[in-house]
């Protein structure tokens, strides 16, 4: 999510950002070729039925779930939908009035949805809705110990990390996670900066924390979390960017789309780790450039769900019901 709005620099880094060059939005590092293949491929997925940006999508079991955001006006998204593999049905309402840029993380048959900005203002939650899909039932569970929107989260080792976000007066380094068989939070070693809107993925035991911005500032830096350290390393940079989407695919992690604040644009930039390298090297773009790129595994595929198609400062950035599937034949 956009933290511009809310967020503020000192002066000398305001001046660092308006005065930086644009960045290369390609960023195949040096030596390096793009890692295409005759098997690679994007084709068109079924739309999302309705249009979504700054919202959250969690994958399992053949299906695919999105939830909250904002729609092609603005307005906030109440409706959640499912897709499976051939269409997207609505199948539950989103209590309250409506949320953007929350996270949201998935175990068994339970969706958690975390945190997030209240309808389209930047005044942060700290609730935890449950949606079971099985019963098609909500509740909530145990709050966040302290509200943010534009956050990242994931499912390692049975339980939920959340990373980063913002409030309304900064962006956050906070590092927590959740055991769902006690309801409780705990707080772990925090990020290594303040940050909203990165991108995360698990790969080979270890939590790869990607991007991410501060008021007008994108950054470029992957930061590798051991759990069984509590602590934390430095990982292969990226092009800055935020909101981009991150997945685990073909035995590494592809980081796909975001925003550049430096350049004022969506990005259709879509990359690969290359760990023998030590480096990110591109892989075929995306056909629609968009920022909040939502990416999931769905099969032997990843599918990116809907994000936004033009750079916005607002928390009421214009949604998109693009949806886009990548194929690299890997197995």
């Amino acid at each position: 999510m956009t933290m511009r709005p809310v967020l503020t620099l000192g002066l000398a880094a305001v001046a660092a950002c308006a005065t930086s060059a644009p960045p290369d939005l390609r960023g195949t590092p040096r030596g390096l070729a793009v890692a295409s293949s005759a098997n690679e491929a994007w084709t068109s997925a079924p739309p999302l039925t309705h249009p979504r940006a700054a919202h959250a999508v969690v994958a399992t079991n053949g299906a695919v779930f999105a939830l909250a955001g904002t729609d092609a006006t603005g307005r906030p998204v109440a409706q959640v939908e499912r897709f499976d593999g051939t269409g997207w049905t609505d199948v539950a309402t989103l209590p309250g009035s409506g949320l953007n840029a929350p996270a949201a993380a998935m175990i068994g048959s339970r969706i958690y949805l975390i945190g997030g900005f209240g309808t389209t203002t930047n005044v942060p939650t700290a609730a935890v809705l449950v949606y079971d899909t099985a019963t098609r039932a909500w509740s909530n569970a145990a709050p966040l110990p302290s509200a943010r929107g534009g956050h990242a989260a994931l499912v390692f080792g049975g339980r939920i990390h959340v990373f980063g976000g913002g409030n309304s007066v900064s962006t956050l380094a906070e590092h927590f996670t959740y055991d769902p068989a006690s309801d409780r939070w705990s707080t772990l070693a925090p990020v290594p900066r303040s940050e909203g809107s990165p991108a995360v993925a698990a790969l080979n035991g270890r939590i790869y924390l990607i991007g991410g911005r501060s008021g007008g500032r994108d950054f470029g830096n992957v930061d590798v979390y051991d759990p069984a350290t509590d602590s934390w390393s430095a990982g292969p940079a990226i092009t800055p960017r935020g909101t981009a989407g991150a997945v685990p695919y073909c035995g590494t992690i592809y980081l796909f789309g975001g925003e550049s604040q430096a350049a004022g644009a969506t990005l259709a930039l879509a990359q690969r780790l290359d760990v023998a390298h030590g480096a990110w090297v591109d892989v075929r773009a995306m056909p629609t450039a968009r920022s909040f790129a939502r990416a999931v595994p769905f099969g032997a595929d990843i599918l990116v769900v809907g994000g936004s198609l033009v750079p916005s400062t607002s928390h009421a950035v214009a949604g998109s019901g693009t949806v886009e599937r990548y194929h690299a034949g890997c197995g």
